[in-house]
């Protein structure tokens, strides 16, 4: 591990331990100012002067969100935040010293803090609007029809109109999460404050149960990393010694190290969460990734040291369900699900044109993970594949049962991870040079697989198709002839 790995892992393990002190803090303000007290300081260890960024980006961002009218203070808020990624990752052109590579991490999580704020007001705005139209409607007699219901507005809707400087620096510095996500609502952080749910919630089980597998994950990753590092991939013994097949083989242990390398810090920063009880909820609430509660759950505060508490908030990867899932498309949706859920919600939903949303979607992904090749060729050719699997989930495994199913699961869960592990590489070599030597030593064997199964599939769907037509005219000839016979008898 590098030095600037062992500061992140011991910033983590640090906050997880000042987790159970911290939620027992009665006076609420009191634990407010700690925990960002604490978050800045977690920041200014990882930073150093470079924490600086992360203030001066999340003060400007705020005054706009505060002083902008919301009808636009999203749009402006996103513009710019990212506008001021770009800056923070071109500081040597303009002569400034480099930053850490955890710094990139808290700036890029409080990117969509502080715009998520702007939008969830914006959101907000938009409903206040919708229902007091209803209401005027209503009373000067123009809903003539009286069947359409009122939006409905909550208080939680109504105070983030007034939100202030000082709640979303407490939300965007709350030491939860501002090292490396995960991403959680300003709705979430409140509710921290405000509910009795953290101190009924199983914090303490549930922390262990999370902090053995992070320990699993690392001890993993030790391992592997020294048996299979990526800057061997790099060398010119790995081009001029190794043979085609190990080099395309070399894909798998480069991506098993990166996953657990990612497991590792994402576990460990749920558990920061869990330890402090936060984004715990009754399982009646019917929580979500990255969203919160979906169902109503104020009354659930009355008789809360009666209930049952999950912590699926804050859930960042489904592990389990990204290493047994069979086929790329459900990998996806089990990976940095909090992530997703702040792109499909402010992105994907709101881009004004469904044809292109996808790619916007993606695109926008791609450029807040940064600006180096690597995290185009990986992030953008994700959707090419999905779109083969599906093309030959329709075609082989769609309609087999038993064994037959068995086997294709197993091939289509080796695909996947090949797939992710061949996208995967362009995003850890990162550079186009490196990218395309590597590529280019394996005669692109995976982008020209793709595309010979994409054409074979098209063809054999076409050929499915012309057969279930000449199939569906057969039964419509034999059914007139048969109704023709009936004539005649």
């Amino acid at each position: 591990m590098s030095i600037d790995d062992v500061i992140y892992v011991l910033c983590l393990l640090g906050c997880i331990g000042a987790g159970h002190y911290v939620k027992k803090i009665g006076d609420e303000t009191q634990r407010k100012f700690i925990s960002t007290g604490l978050g800045l300081l977690v920041v200014f260890i990882a930073s150093g002067y470079h924490a600086l960024h992360c203030i001066i980006s999340t003060t400007i961002g705020a005054l706009v969100v505060i002083h902008m009218h919301p009808s636009r203070c999203h749009l402006i808020t996103f513009c710019l935040m990212f506008g001021y990624l770009v800056f923070f990752r071109l500081v040597h052109v303009f002569g400034l010293p480099n930053y850490p590579g955890h710094t990139n991490m808290i700036q890029m999580i409080l990117t969509l803090k502080v715009s998520g704020v702007a939008f969830e007001k914006t959101a907000a705005w938009k409903k206040l609007r919708q229902r007091d139209k209803a209401i005027a409607e209503r009373k000067s007699g123009e809903d003539t029809a009286g069947t359409e219901p009122l939006v409905e507005v909550t208080d939680y809707d109504v105070e983030l109109q007034d939100i202030g400087f000082a709640e979303i620096f407490h939300y965007c510095f709350n030491y939860i999460g501002v090292l490396t996500g995960p991403y959680y609502r300003y709705r979430t952080y409140l509710d921290y404050f405000e509910m009795p749910f953290k101190d009924y919630a199983p914090h303490i089980s549930a922390t262990i149960e999370k902090l053995k597998y992070a320990g699993l994950y690392c001890s993993l990753y030790l391992v592997a990393n020294y048996i299979w590092p990526l800057e061997y991939a790099l060398s010119e013994e790995f081009y001029q010694e190794r043979s085609f097949i190990y080099r395309l083989m070399y894909v798998w242990p480069t991506f098993f190290t990166f996953r657990m390398r990612i497991y590792t810090g994402l576990t460990l920063s749920e558990c920061v969460c869990t330890m402090a009880g936060f984004g715990a909820y009754p399982d009646e609430a019917d929580a979500t990734n990255g969203e919160g509660p979906r169902k109503q759950y104020a009354h659930l505060r009355r008789d809360a040291d009666k209930r049952t508490y999950n912590f699926t908030t804050i859930v960042n990867t489904r592990v389990r369900s990204v290493e047994t899932c069979w086929t790329f498309r459900e990998g996806m949706k089990h990976w940095n699900i909090c992530i997703q859920y702040w792109l499909a919600v402010n992105v994907y939903k709101l881009f004004p044109s469904k044809q292109y949303r996808t790619i916007v979607t993606l695109l926008c992904s791609a450029f807040w993970h940064g600006f180096r090749p690597g995290h185009y060729f990986c992030i953008m050719g994700a959707p090419f594949y999905v779109s083969l699997e599906d093309m030959w989930n329709k075609l082989v495994r769609k309609d087999a049962t038993g064994l037959q199913r068995q086997i294709i699961d197993i091939l289509f869960w080796i695909a996947k991870f090949f797939a992710f592990s061949y996208l995967g590489i362009s995003f850890l070599l990162a550079s186009f040079s490196n990218i395309w030597k590597y590529y280019s030593s394996v005669y692109h064997i995976g982008y020209v697989e793709w595309c010979v199964f994409m054409v074979l599939g098209k063809y054999l769907l076409n050929l499915k198709k012309s057969a279930e037509k000449r199939q569906q005219k057969q039964k419509e000839v034999a059914e007139s002839e048969k109704e023709q016979m009936k004539k005649v008898a």
